[in-house]
């Protein structure tokens, strides 16, 4: 199994981005799928995250402005993020609970993907 994180870029404070986060491999089901970030010199902060019936939760510092959704037929979950500041730079990650083929509950990552929001 492995997760795609896609979507990151440079954007100017107030614009948009969507991220993407694609689970492939022998897959049974996913689980809650979460979104980190890391800025530089600081802690990977949880930002969001979604679990397997499709309920969003999130961190206080996004709360309004971002939106997790999932595609459980693409095994893809999304990350809209609305009215960026430049405090939301960093590389954000996803991370998932997935039950492969074997039956195997185990823990993924994504590899990271870049948002740089500036003018």
């Amino acid at each position: 199994v492995q997760l795609q994180a896609s979507g990151g870029g440079l954007v100017q404070p107030g614009g948009s981005l969507r991220l993407s986060c694609a689970a492939s491999g022998g897959i049974f089901s996913i689980g809650t799928v979460n979104w980190y970030r890391q800025a530089p010199g600081k802690q990977r902060e949880l930002v969001a995250f979604i679990n397997s019936a499709g309920r969003p939760n999130y961190s206080d510092s996004v709360k309004g402005r971002f939106t997790i959704s999932r595609d459980n037929a693409k095994n893809t979950v999304y990350l809209q993020m609305n009215y960026l500041k430049p405090e939301d730079t960093a590389v954000y990650y996803c991370n998932a609970i997935v039950v492969g083929s074997d039956h195997v509950l185990r823990n993924y990552w994504g590899q990271g993907t870049q948002v740089t929001v500036s003018s």
